[in-house]
This record gives C-alpha cells, structure tokens and sequence, in this order.
C-alpha cells in the first residue's frame, strides 16, 4: 500500500529507538497501534456503507427489471376471471332440460336398479351454475 521496503523501514526503526528511546518504546507502539486500529475500524466502517449502497443500487435495479418483466407478462397473459365474476353465475340455468340431455336421462333410467345408482343419476341430471362456470373455464371438478 504504501509500498515502503527493508531498508526503510529499518530507518524509520533505529531513528525511532534514538528519538524515543527505548525505555518508552512500548508505550508509542502501543499508541501507534490502538491509531491504526481506529483508522482500520473507520475505513472498514465508510467500505461496509459504500457495500450496502451499492447493494441497494442493485436492489433497486432488480426490482425494476422484475416490474418490467412483470408487466409484460401480464399484458401477454390472459386475464383470468375475479373471484366476484365466479361467484355470479354466468346465464340463467333453463327450467327445462334440453331434448338430448331427456333422451340420455331417459336411456340411463332403466338402468338404474340400486338406489346408490339411482342417486348419481339424479346427480348427474342437475347442473349447478358453478358446474356450468367450470367447464367454461376448463377447470377440474372440485374435490369431494
């Protein structure tokens, strides 16, 4: 660092001993050493700040890319319905069952001889409006 070689550091040793004198020797290393502690501790201080500011420089610049990248991700996905749009329903069921649906009721009633059959035929035959809000979405059924 401060690039001081053998030979001067061996001056700066003997004009030491001749001007301090050996007897307080000790005490000026110790001195020396307790303002090189400080000024090591200071300059470790002012490194760890420049650290952390520019850790935030790059937070901040992570956080802006992740938005951008978030935004075009929402632009090009399509937009999923709110849980409010799926809670109403989405038309009126009819009152009536359709012709085809009566014909395969029809069909599948004969069959039915247990009363657990019959049950999921009944089942079968009406559908909810959550049902129907399913299937528009292609969702799975829910769990039993």
């Amino acid at each position: 660092m401060f690039d001081i070689g053998a030979s001067e550091l061996l001056m700066v040793v003997v004009v030491a001993v001749v001007v301090i004198g050996p007897k307080d020797m000790p005490m000026a290393m110790r001195t020396a050493g307790r303002w090189i502690g400080k000024m090591r501790k200071i300059s470790g201080h002012f490194r760890s700040g420049i650290d952390a500011m520019v850790r935030e420089a790059e937070l901040e610049e992570m956080e802006k890319k992740w938005r951008e990248q978030n935004e075009a991700i929402m632009k090009a996905a399509p937009q999923l319905p709110t849980a409010e749009e799926m809670q109403a329903p989405a038309s009126p069921a009819p009152d009536s069952p359709a012709p085809d649906s009566q014909a395969s009721n029809a069909a599948a009633a004969p069959e039915a001889s247990s009363p657990e059959a019959a049950e999921a035929a009944s089942g079968a035959e009406s559908a909810t409006p959550d049902d129907t809000r399913q299937a528009e979405l292609n969702l799975p059924p829910p769990p039993p």
